[in-house]
């Protein structure tokens, strides 16, 4: 049977086509959802807006490619806002879809079990509004926190501020509880899209991006090549989708941040996230 699942997310909204555990396609829409959430608390109307009629089209597209049973699911934007509920329950409603907010610690979950399939490791994933670190050993989770801060919230709070930036992260990681050791897997569009771009993809292409390994030097220098561009100059990337040039660069220091904590030299991007991870957790048998 083939499955369709959409994400809901607090920077983007993505679909995949599964089908027997495997990714047939995936797509993606940025609609930046949590836009002004850091301070309003609330989802605006034209992010609401953007994003219903993001979820409606890969809906409907999802039906086209046939798939027979699709469900959505939310996260940190959904699940923080005031209004977050009660937009879940509008689309759900309009658009006749299943929609679930799950919570950070289940966000965390997914990624792992989609990332890694019962392997042992640890996942980072740099969201809109949160960013999740799990760490599997033994075929359990271990490890799993999902901590505030996502490349949505820090564009709200810092704009392109580069300096601003980076204290922010520097300060933000710091409430991760001690994280165990662990091979680690980027995963979500700020990994993705980092490692498209230091692969100058055109078109973007999954397969090059699954198992790309970045070191943190690497990773240093393309932050601060970004850093120092304009959100104009970032659209015309090779490898970067155009509607992710304002957070891109945010998403970069953050994601140094983290390999800092961490200790890491090196991180492997997964093209299998919280997608296959809801998937497998909500279709099983």
């Amino acid at each position: 049977m083939l499955l369709g699942v959409i994400d809901i997310g607090s920077n983007s909204v993505r679909s995949m086509l599964w089908q027997d555990g495997v990714t047939i396609k995936k797509e993606v829409v940025i609609t930046r959802l949590g836009e002004n959430l850091a301070s309003d608390g609330v989802l605006c109307e034209n992010a609401k807006a953007r994003t219903f009629a993001a979820v409606a089209a890969l809906k409907n597209k999802l039906i086209e490619d046939g798939a027979q049973n699709i469900c959505a699911f939310g996260t940190a934007a959904m699940r923080r806002a005031a209004n977050g509920a009660a937009f879940g329950k509008e689309l759900a409603e309009k658009l006749v879809l299943p929609v679930e907010i799950v919570s950070g610690e289940e966000e965390a979950e997914l990624g792992l079990i989609g990332a890694l399939g019962g392997k042992d490791g640890g996942i980072i994933d740099i969201g809109g509004a949160s960013s999740e670190i799990s760490v599997s050993r033994g075929g359990k989770r271990i490890y799993g926190y999902s901590l505030d801060m996502g490349v949505v919230r820090l564009v709200d709070i810092c704009g392109q501020d580069a300096d601003k930036l980076r204290l922010v992260c520097a300060e933000a990681v710091q409430k991760y509880p001690a994280v165990p050791a662990a091979r680690f897997y980027g995963i979500g569009g700020t990994a993705t899209s980092l490692a498209a771009i230091d692969l100058a993809l055109e078109p973007y292409d999954p397969k090059k991006v699954d198992g790309y390994k970045m070191s943190a030097d690497r990773l240093s220098r393309l932050s601060e090549k970004l850093l120092s561009m304009s959100v104009e100059e970032r659209k015309k990337l090779k490898g970067l989708q155009s509607g992710r040039a304002e957070v891109i660069a945010g998403g970069s220091v953050l994601l140094i941040a983290i390999m800092d904590k961490l200790k890491l030299e090196e991180i492997t991007v997964s093209e299998s996230d919280n997608l296959e991870g809801y998937a497998l957790s909500r279709f099983k048998g």
